[in-house]
């Protein structure tokens, strides 16, 4: 593929454990992460953003179809690789975000998915950011990564 990536759902929960809801768009404040969500507030862990690519992998491995939502990730992009690197930013509309961790599947994945969806999204599972910049993130934004002298 060589159009850039984009926003392709975006999914947030009130609580852990509590059901994630799809929204077409979300406000994501610098320093607290996204209106709504359960992380909204916490120090690093603001919004996790995972790929389709991978996700489709996952499924590969898992042998059945895992839903965006399942992953109870808050931003899935349309393909490429999610940046992994803790620093690394990635621009999504007029949000700025900064890696801070690989995202880990937890166990909740194999409870509420079935039994060895944790193992099918190993290294598979995307990464954890901080909003730098706030603003509202839309399906369908355009997702880059800006240049290291940018940054």
């Amino acid at each position: 593929m060589t159009t850039e990536p984009r926003v392709i759902s975006i999914h947030v929960a009130p609580g852990a454990r509590l059901p994630v809801k799809s929204v077409e768009s979300v406000v994501a404040e610098a320093g607290k992460g996204l209106v709504g969500d359960r992380y909204h507030g916490t120090k690093h862990r603001h919004v996790s953003v995972q790929s389709a690519e991978s996700l489709a992998e996952a499924a590969e491995i898992f042998g059945r179809p895992i839903d965006a939502g399942g992953t109870r990730h808050n931003l899935t992009i349309s393909h490429g690789e999610v940046p992994r690197t803790p620093g690394d930013r990635l621009r999504i509309g007029e949000v700025l975000l900064e890696v801070v961790r690989v995202a880990a599947p937890c166990k909740l994945l194999d409870d509420t998915l079935g039994r060895g969806a944790q193992e099918a999204l190993r290294r598979k599972g995307g990464s954890i950011f901080r909003v730098l910049e706030g603003g509202k993130i839309r399906v369908g934004d355009l997702v880059e990564e800006p240049p290291a002298d940018r940054r």
